[in-house]
């Protein structure tokens, strides 16, 4: 079942850098919160995606928000991508493909390969709730930015 605006946020803890953790629970409540689930590391359509929000950080950290990039790369793989590109947020590896399995947003099949998050922007209110909520079944569509730049502001 996808997760929708209005969904009360359950924690989770995902793999981020090579033998680290990031638990959401550190962030809920606190900030808000923004999730980009990406298909793979070192694509063009995800590396133009992450880049752009590279591109955008200030804004959102103006609006006190965590913005995090997840995929289903192993944190080897995530760790480089964030290295080369310069990408000043944390890219969480969902290897095990529980969140985004639990977030709704993994394809069964992605061009024969199993188990792929689906490109997909979640905004999370200091009140935990999901505020902003797109998910696309092309992976070759990028996020409205100025939209999810948007719903951060608005939201809680």
């Amino acid at each position: 079942m996808q997760i929708s605006v209005g969904d009360r946020v359950k924690p989770f803890m995902l793999a981020h850098e090579a033998g680290g953790t990031i638990d959401l629970a550190d962030h809920l409540g606190r900030e808000r919160i923004v999730l980009l689930f990406f298909p793979f590391a070192f694509t063009s359509v995800c590396t133009a995606e992450l880049c752009r929000f590279r591109d955008d950080w200030q804004a959102f950290a103006a609006l006190d928000a965590a913005v995090f990039g997840i995929s289903v790369d192993s944190p080897f793989v995530t760790s480089r991508f964030r290295a080369e590109e310069d990408i000043p947020f944390p890219i969480l590896s969902d290897f095990n493909r529980t969140v985004s399995r639990d977030w709704g947003v993994l394809y069964e099949e992605l061009m024969g390969l199993r188990g792929v998050a689906k490109r997909a922007a979640f905004v999370i209110g200091r009140d935990e709730k999901v505020a902003y909520a797109w998910v696309s079944e092309d992976p070759r569509v990028e996020p409205d930015y100025e939209e999810v730049r948007q719903a951060v502001a608005d939201s809680a």
